[in-house]
């Protein structure tokens, strides 16, 4: 007796479409690596880095005021910017506005660091800061999107999503992306989600960004001490055997082959996630280190403490988000002031964490937010948004420590040299990575898709 129904025209076509992405995947891999698509891959020639750790600091930090020094912005303060504005621009802005922190520089290398980040400060000889980034769109929302997906109008798989596709993951029990405590504004799932990539390479969110970190934990492993794993053994070997008749019978389906791996994974990752998931193995000194005591900077310290623990069992990808705390329209310094607080020490203490372990030459740390901030104020104490101009760094994985790249004008407004758009940063990391940006490719809709589409040149300046 056949168990399935008879295939009716439109199921036929329904099926028989949603079949044309998994050949691309099939083509590439081979059929083996579609039973166990997250298995690590060949890179396309021999990288630098092996796994990436994404801060992602959403609202836009102002680069005038943490690390792009501006002293023509200290001594015209209050006077008309001498040239034009940005012919679009999120709100009204006024005259130039200076930074209410001082700046002084650090390290062999004399990077300037405002004294909103004393504990970075220490840092920048491992850093590369990029004082020329610029991107596309104004708007939170499109920024975010372009930053993470590589576009600013349309749902595409996002960087880390387009990374394990890449690269696999080199620990079967654990998701080969992870973000924790995401925020669900301004593009939402969409920031991690693998749009038309297999969902095997989506992110798996641990929380979200309006519950502590402390709670954000990986969510397939409550039934482990209420149900044998020889019983949910048992059941989902009889869930898969008739997933895999119904692949059988209908053909390919992506949606339906994501969900038995996933399947599969939770049910290894019950083992796998509590032991690390319990930071109770931690010293002491390094759980001070993080900022966990600490009401201020417990949150974002746990993450990036979980970010570290994370890469070290070899998931590819892991952001951690310190959500959106960051657009200070008014109240600058009371509002960057908190924000540099909570995530000052975190962040000092993953990196100085990482090259002690040996973990920072081929882990790239990514810092920034979806654009900067004006040099002009907005109202009589904010900044508005900037996607002209503006700061993000990174550090380990292949990248030159040690290093201060791009400049904007005189006052911070508009990259002007060494320009590095939004594209450019994703084409070098996916270079670090082992990964052809041009070659990464997936078959979609009738073209082939990449993280950076027609865009995206390798700052070959900035590799070590």
């Amino acid at each position: 007796m056949n168990p399935f129904p008879q295939m009716s025209r439109r199921e036929m076509l329904k099926t028989s479409s949603a079949s044309f992405g998994s050949l691309a995947l099939a083509g590439l891999l081979g059929d083996e690596a579609r039973a166990d698509r997250l298995a690590t891959r060949q890179p396309h020639h021999t990288p630098r880095a092996k796994q990436v750790i994404f801060l992602f600091m959403h609202g836009g930090p102002s680069q005038v005021d943490t690390f792009d020094h501006k002293p023509l912005l200290t001594r015209d303060h209050g006077k008309p910017l001498p040239f034009p504005k940005p012919r679009v621009q999120s709100a009204a802005t006024k005259n130039l506005l200076k930074s209410p922190w001082k700046f002084a520089q650090h390290g062999q290398s004399g990077a300037w660091v405002s004294e909103l980040f004393p504990q970075i400060a220490g840092c920048v000889d491992d850093l590369c800061i990029i004082n020329g980034m610029h991107c596309s769109n104004s708007r939170h929302g499109a920024a975010l999107l372009e930053l993470h997906t590589g576009s600013d109008t349309f749902v595409r798989p996002s960087m880390g999503s387009w990374i394990t596709y890449g690269l696999g993951t080199e620990n079967r029990d654990l998701p080969g992306f992870i973000t924790m405590c995401p925020t669900m504004t301004h593009g939402g799932v969409n920031a991690y989600s693998s749009a038309f990539l297999p969902a095997d390479y989506a992110g798996t969110p641990l929380g979200n960004a309006s519950i502590p970190s402390e709670q954000a934990k990986i969510p397939f492993i409550e039934n482990m001490n209420k149900t044998s794993r020889d019983l949910q053994r048992f059941e989902l070997d009889l869930i898969q055997k008739m997933n895999r008749e119904r692949l059988q019978h209908f053909g390919a389906d992506d949606q339906l082959e994501a969900r038995i791996n996933s399947f599969e994974l939770a049910f290894r990752m019950q083992s796998a996630a509590p032991e690390l998931q319990d930071i109770s193995d931690e010293t002491e000194a390094t759980q001070k280190a993080y900022g966990l005591g600490n009401d201020k900077t417990k949150n974002f310290g746990r993450q990036c403490l979980m970010a570290r623990r994370f890469i070290e069992k070899g998931v590819r990808f892991v952001q951690c988000t310190h959500s959106y705390k960051w657009d200070q329209h008014g109240n600058l310094k009371g509002g960057h002031e908190s924000n540099a607080m909570e995530v000052d020490q975190p962040i000092a203490a993953l990196l100085a964490d990482l090259k002690e372990r040996g973990l920072l030459d081929d882990t790239i740390v990514l810092w920034g937010g979806e654009f900067g901030r004006t040099p002009v104020a907005q109202g009589d104490n904010g900044r508005d948004h900037n996607p002209q101009g503006y700061t993000m760094w990174v550090g380990g994985g292949g990248f030159k420590g040690g290093m201060t790249w791009g400049k904007t004008d005189d006052y911070g407004y508009y990259a002007v040299e060494d320009k590095v758009h939004v594209h450019d940063l994703h084409a070098t990391m996916l270079h670090l990575l082992g990964l052809d940006h041009n070659r990464l490719s997936y078959r979609f809709a009738g073209r082939d898709f990449t993280l950076t589409d027609i865009h995206g040149e390798i700052v070959h300046d900035i590799i070590a």
